[in-house]
């Protein structure tokens, strides 16, 4: 019991942080701004609910249904687990560099969301929130997570990643004007920092299990 917790906890916190990372509500702060600018308060906590919902069914579907698709396809986990860790390696690279990175979302997006009357589906919810990074990592994530002890830390990160989401961008005039645009800059280097270590990982796991580099075990 005691090797299971232990190996439990660093799980959920490797979980927590790369679905945070990626999913990144502070970095969609200014954005949701400008694309709200029209909107009242009232109408603008309805919008950010309504990204934080889909953010969190679309994951949730997407974790659900990573076996299902990986079969269906022919994938096998450690060449997703490659793939996604080169995708959170882009992503993590724009973020050291405080940019908006277009693998989640792309200026034309950006600017058909400034155009529309809600925003909260599309492009908040997805895919600036739930974009293909998140789901490429909780994908990964529950391939390495065979039983359910070890699948619920993924189902908890992406509900509290969520509430979260709908917290910041609820609040995101007053967390905006608190952060300022060097304290949202300097939150997103540091997350891209880590998220480039997790990526890195991801990729060194997937090397790991088709044999190209020796595991612990064999060394």
């Amino acid at each position: 019991m005691n090797f299971e917790i232990a190996s439990i906890i660093p799980f959920s916190l490797v979980a927590f942080s790369s679905i945070f990372f990626l999913v990144d509500p502070f970095a969609a702060i200014p954005a949701f701004l400008v694309m709200t600018a029209h909107a009242d308060t009232r109408r603008r906590r309805r919008m950010a609910l309504r990204a934080a919902v889909t953010c969190f069914v679309v994951l949730t579907a997407f974790a659900l249904a990573g076996s299902l698709i990986f079969k269906f396809f022919g994938i096998t986990l450690p060449a997703f687990k490659i793939a996604g860790g080169l995708i959170l390696l882009l992503i993590g690279l724009d973020m050291l560099q405080a940019k908006h990175s277009t693998t989640k979302e792309t200026p034309g997006e950006m600017q058909e969301g400034a155009n529309k009357d809600d925003v909260g589906i599309i492009p908040l919810g997805i895919p600036m929130l739930a974009g293909p990074g998140a789901i490429s990592s909780v994908m990964v994530l529950m391939g390495q997570s065979p039983r359910w002890e070890q699948a619920v830390p993924v189902f908890i990160a992406i509900g509290v990643t969520a509430l979260a989401a709908f917290l910041i961008l609820a609040a995101a005039d007053r967390v905006g004007r608190y952060l300022g645009q060097t304290g949202i800059h300097i939150l997103m280097r540091l997350m891209g920092l880590l998220l480039v270590a997790i990526a890195v990982q991801f990729v060194l796991n997937g090397l790991t299990d088709v044999g190209v580099i020796a595991s612990h075990a064999q060394r």
